[in-house]
């Protein structure tokens, strides 16, 4: 199966990088185009193959992925909806914000069509990406997007209407724990360890901690509770972080983030 994207950015780049180092896809199944030749360049250090339009890599490629701006939508498909449709392609897209339905209107067409949504850490398999197809979709195509999907993580089959919340904790909370792993860094370094050292430690905590949360049945206050001993020094820690609204910072991000994701998508 030949995979195309068109938009070679950082997301685009991710997915390969991490699907590649697995034996389902080879990274010679991979074509890309942009308009921006930096990035073509960059993804075709990977091996992936660069084209020169569009139209060329929907000749080519049987599963064609939008992975450009919601912004770039309406002129990207107005140029090129006429070959989608000749060609009828799986469509799959990555953009946040951008409803199957306003995709479909932007084709005019009954497309095969189906979103996803990794993030940034696909480049090292460890993504959560939300898949969902429309019913154009085929058995065997939503298997294959699926395969693809998990080849750099976690998949996760959810209905559209809760991408937005998706979006938030699969989407943007990478950026929300790179930024706890180095804040717990920066105050180490500031106790002393050298900052290389803060942040290899905490970006282990961070991961082993998810990964206790991902093999145990236990709340996360269970196993809280469990590391807090009476009177010891991570209750002390724990109960500033209530003391200082850590609680209510995350609650506001994801908020935040949520209603930025609803005003994107009533703009459209």
């Amino acid at each position: 199966m030949k995979i195309g994207f068109i938009g070679a950015g950082n997301l685009a780049t991710a997915l390969v990088s991490g699907s590649a180092e697995t034996s389902f896809f080879a990274v010679n199944d991979f074509y890309a185009y942009d308009v921006f030749t930096p990035s073509l360049e960059n993804i075709s250090k990977l091996g992936v193959k660069p084209l020169s339009s569009a139209k060329e890599l929907i000749d080519l490629c049987d599963m064609v992925i939008l992975a450009v701006k919601p912004k770039d939508f309406p002129a990207l498909l107005a140029a090129n909806a006429e070959f989608l449709n000749k060609k009828n392609p799986f469509i799959v897209s990555v953009a946040a914000g951008t409803d199957l339905s306003y995709i479909e209107s932007l084709l005019g067409f009954d497309a095969k069509l189906a979103r996803i949504m990794p993030n940034i850490n696909a480049k090292v398999q460890g993504s959560a990406t939300a898949v969902c197809c429309k019913d154009t979709v085929s058995s065997e195509e939503k298997r294959l997007l699926t395969d693809f999907c998990a080849s750099f993580g976690g998949v996760f089959e959810i209905s559209e209407e809760l991408f937005p919340v998706f979006g938030v904790i699969g989407g943007c909370s990478p950026a929300f724990n790179y930024m706890y792993i180095d804040q717990l860094a920066r105050a180490a370094v500031k106790l002393g360890m050298s900052k290389n050292t803060a942040l290899e430690v905490a970006a282990q905590a961070v991961k082993g901690s998810a990964e206790m949360v991902l093999a145990s049945s236990e709340h996360p206050y269970t196993l809280i509770d469990k590391v807090c001993s009476p009177g010891g020094t991570t209750i002390e820690g724990v109960t500033a972080l209530q003391a200082k609204g850590f609680e209510n910072a995350v609650n506001a991000a994801v908020e935040a983030a949520y209603n930025k994701d609803c005003k994107m998508r009533e703009k459209k």
